[in-house]
């Protein structure tokens, strides 16, 4: 391939959306961003620890931990307030339905983030957050988007019971806490979390792009050049000898 032609496939094929989106995808935002950090956690998790205040003997009026799938929206679109599907014959339901106050808590932990950088699900460096705030079922269109962000994300669903009377319901924020970081636990207000953009990407992954391509373009430069020196001697060398 001639050098000018593969510059240009090269120079096509790293500044593509696609290949920008696969570099730079799922970074999570820094540390001192901390409402973009809860808005990054809250999209990224499938799934959530709720506590409930219990109403079941024999552990009435203490905390009751459980686990349901959540999504704030398909992939990409995120909206950070978490969807459920629920049924009233589920415990933590129950509980619900006489205090709707609870606690939610995701972490990338449920991710291969934490994983793949060696941090441990309690270091605070395994970012996770915890809501505080009520549940409340939701109707209209609320309930077409929330049926929308969880059956992308959870298919099974769609194969539920249909005799288990299934609904729709939302985790309504009060106060979220964050632990991405050294120096304890920060709040962000409601506000500030719906106001944060989780996907906006960093100048850092820009440049990291920008660095790839200088370095990608020179090696092929000099390859280039190697191979059109290499091919001039040889030529040089059998018209001399001829």
């Amino acid at each position: 391939m001639s050098g000018p032609l593969t510059l240009a496939l090269l120079a096509l094929t790293l500044s593509s959306p696609a290949s920008s989106r696969s570099a730079c995808r799922f970074q999570i935002p820094p540390h001192d961003q901390v409402a973009r950090v809860a808005r990054f956690v809250a999209h990224r998790c499938d799934w959530a620890s709720v506590a409930t205040i219990s109403t079941h003997k024999p552990v009435v009026g203490q905390p009751f931990s459980n686990v349901f799938s959540v999504s704030d929206g398909p992939h990409g679109t995120s909206t950070g307030v978490p969807y459920l599907y629920l049924t009233r014959m589920e415990v933590s339901v129950q509980d619900l339905q006489v205090n709707p106050q609870a606690s939610m808590s995701m972490s990338l932990a449920q991710t291969d983030y934490c994983r793949q950088q060696g941090f441990d699900p309690q270091s605070p460096l395994c970012a996770h957050i915890i809501l505080s705030g009520s549940v409340l079922e939701v109707n209209g269109t609320e309930a077409d988007f929330a049926k929308k962000s969880l059956f992308t994300r959870h298919p099974e669903m769609i194969d539920w019971p249909t005799d288990h009377n299934w609904f729709f319901a939302k985790f309504n924020i009060t106060q979220v806490w964050v632990l991405d970081y050294f120096g304890g636990v920060k709040t962000v207000s409601p506000d500030d979390y719906f106001q944060a953009d989780p996907h906006r990407r960093h100048s850092s992954c820009s440049k990291h792009l920008a660095r790839l391509l200088h370095i990608c373009l020179t090696n092929i430069l000099i390859r280039e050049h190697l191979l059109y020196s290499t091919t001039q001697n040889w030529c040089f060398l059998l018209k001399t000898r001829s």
